[in-house]
């Protein structure tokens, strides 16, 4: 299980927690009592970093990954003993209008991160955050593993691919001793929840859309993704990451955390659950010409489930079902923070009923 027990007062340094997932992971460490250091670019606006006063919880840094020196300098005052590395340029589409930036922080960012934890004293344990998209995508209908093949069509989903290969080649070369740290990789899905502003996003764009009272153009309707509630990953991250710091050195490797297949639905079926959940709106489809993107993607998420007893504690209403709630109460005025607090306390009973059930 997610235990407070492990993370009380426990140094933990995360990259990228003034975006979505980021934000997340530091208000659910915070609240198990980490003391959490964060390095990462400047808050968009709005932002869930911001909506919940993130800031007021965590030791807060400003910085770039590309920037080797500034990186090692944090991590050399915060001294952790778990790393979270969260921080990329995380969009598809923008990947294409800025493929330098977008490879020299999904791929030299992660070197510089994994240089800097070759000088940390009291390291125990790395977890970087690469992405589903980085497999050689085959738009077949089996799912992947993790002994497929890394690849990838388009700048970020390439650059997620040698992200993962760094990952492994400083595994192996830096962090192979009895006595050292222990790396490992993980892959989520596409990750939704309530305080997700990103602009090109589909979930956002809804929600935007909802909250404005105006047509949502989507693109692509027909494209299935493995959607899941940002908690489901989140709590997987922490599973690994308390496995790394007790010095489990099988769970050093690359994981999937994906929803059920069931879960794993066309991008109209979004849009229109998310309408019917709010009580309104309306869709238009986005026929502009548009880059590539991948029409079918499905996890494997078996290794986990032997390995952990983990599984998916929400299905996919319940997640988009979260993420109404989380919007509504936010624009009727409630406090974001409280709100992000309920539904991780909400997620960790159920996620210790998922494990439960299926261990015994």
């Amino acid at each position: 299980m997610v235990t407070a027990d492990f993370w009380r007062g426990r140094r933990v340094f995360v990259t990228g927690h003034t975006g979505f997932k980021g934000s997340w992971l530091a208000l659910w460490l915070t609240e198990m009592g980490a003391q959490v250091t964060g390095f990462a670019l400047p808050a968009e606006h709005p932002s869930l970093f911001e909506q919940a006063r993130v800031e007021e919880v965590v030791t807060h840094r400003e910085g770039d990954i590309r920037d080797a020196a500034a990186l090692e300098s944090a991590m050399q005052a915060a001294d952790p003993e778990i790393v979270f590395h969260l921080a990329a340029q995380p969009l598809v589409r923008f990947s294409y209008e800025d493929p330098v930036g977008t490879w020299a922080t999904n791929v030299q960012g992660t070197v510089h991160l994994l240089d800097a934890c070759r000088r940390l004293g009291s390291l125990k344990g790395v977890v970087c955050v690469t992405s589903d998209k980085c497999y050689e995508n085959r738009e077949w209908v089996w799912p992947y593993r993790e002994t497929d093949p890394m690849g990838g069509h388009d700048p970020y989903s390439a650059s997620k691919g040698a992200a993962e290969l760094a990952i492994a080649s400083f595994r192996r070369s830096f962090f192979d001793r009895e006595d050292g740290p222990l790396i490992a990789s993980v892959r989520a899905g596409n990750v939704i929840g309530g305080g997700d502003w990103a602009s090109d996003r589909l979930v956002p764009d809804i929600i935007r859309g909802l909250i404005a009272g105006e047509a949502i153009p989507i693109r692509a309707p027909d494209a299935v993704r493995p959607w899941q509630h940002v908690l489901e990953a989140l709590g997987g991250y922490l599973l690994i990451a308390q496995r790394l710091g007790a010095g489990e050195r099988d769970f050093a490797d690359a994981w999937n955390f994906g929803p059920a297949d069931s879960d794993a639905k066309p991008v109209r079926w979004i849009a229109e659950r998310l309408m019917k959940g709010w009580g309104g709106g309306e869709v238009v489809m986005d026929d502009a010409p548009k880059p590539h993107e991948a029409h079918l993607l499905r996890l494997d998420c078996s290794k986990v489930r032997a390995a952990l007893g983990w599984r998916p504690a929400f299905d996919l209403d319940t997640a988009l079902d979260r993420v109404v709630v989380w919007h509504r109460a936010v624009e009727d005025g409630s406090d974001a923070r409280a709100i992000c607090r309920e539904q991780i306390a909400d997620y960790r009973a159920r996620m210790a009923e998922a494990i439960d059930g299926v261990t015994q």
